[in-house]
């Protein structure tokens, strides 16, 4: 029997875990597959796609910059992708039509909202409007949140997410520290904090006591900003949970099995972004 080949298309890829992630699992359920990194540009995503058409490659997952630019080259976007407009997950069905789907929403709502309690009354705040914020958005309307706003350092990015979540409140970027003491839930989707880049120009010192500060952000472990509110006795959350949980959906979409989620896994993770 041939290896089945996965892989994950984006630029930069470097500091994606998802290899470790699958190949675990992989390794776990005696599956004989393999999973790589495909650091692409984006005019090489039709070749890759049509390596899935091929049986080359039996899925992939997709991350920035091409969760949206991937979708005019899928036959069928479902339930949260066709809700977000974005892709991190590709699949061949049996009727071989390539489906686009999204399991961020699910890893967000599984990792954190789920936990929250009295969501339902809390103000949000999504920090950026790329790839991660469609899924951030609707994980966030899903768990009944009605008061959420957005802010990004290109306001119109923010005006045609608007234009897709129409109830969404858009604030200008250089309000942004003004505007973090008035918010509940505070979640960072841009790539600021992302190892070896930018970062906030500021620190979140003036938020409510009671804050819930989640980064989508996994490497590293702790941003700088993430660090500073934790040491001020601000509850937060690292992308890693979301990232595993998203990784776990999307295993399913494959091999039909559901892979748990056990301590040798997220030690092993931990251990490489260390």
């Amino acid at each position: 029997m041939n290896k089945k080949l996965f892989g994950i298309i984006g630029n930069p890829i470097t500091h994606s875990l998802s290899p470790v992630l699958h190949n675990y699992w992989f390794n776990k359920y005696d599956i004989e597959a393999n999973y790589s990194l495909l650091n692409i540009k984006e005019q090489e995503i039709e070749s890759v796609v049509k390596k899935i058409k091929n049986k080359e490659l039996s899925g992939i997952n997709v991350t920035l910059p091409y969760k949206q630019k991937i979708i005019s080259f899928v036959d069928q976007l479902v339930n949260d992708a066709k809700s977000t407009n974005s892709v991190n997950t590709i699949f061949l069905d049996d009727t071989n039509t390539l489906v686009g789907e999204n399991t961020d929403v699910f890893g967000l709502q599984a990792a954190y909202l789920k936990e929250i309690p009295d969501i339902e009354n809390k103000k949000a705040l999504v920090i950026g409007a790329g790839g991660v914020s469609p899924s951030v958005i609707f994980s966030l309307q899903k768990s009944k949140i009605q008061n959420i706003a957005i802010i990004n350092r290109t306001h119109e990015k923010s005006i045609f997410l608007k234009k897709k979540f129409n109830s969404l409140n858009v604030l200008k970027w250089k309000s942004l520290k003004q505007e973090i003491s008035k918010f509940d839930i505070i979640i960072n989707a841009t790539s600021l904090g992302l190892k070896n880049g930018d970062d906030f120009e500021f620190n979140f010192d003036n938020v409510k006591d009671n804050l819930i500060y989640i980064d989508t952000i996994y490497n590293p472990i702790e941003t700088k900003t993430l660090k500073f509110l934790k040491e001020n006795k601000i509850k937060t959350f690292n992308g890693l949970d979301m990232f595993v949980y998203q990784g776990q959906k999307s295993f399913y979409l494959w091999n039909k099995i559901n892979p748990e989620i056990d301590d040798q896994l997220i030690d092993l993770l931990i251990s490489k972004l260390k």
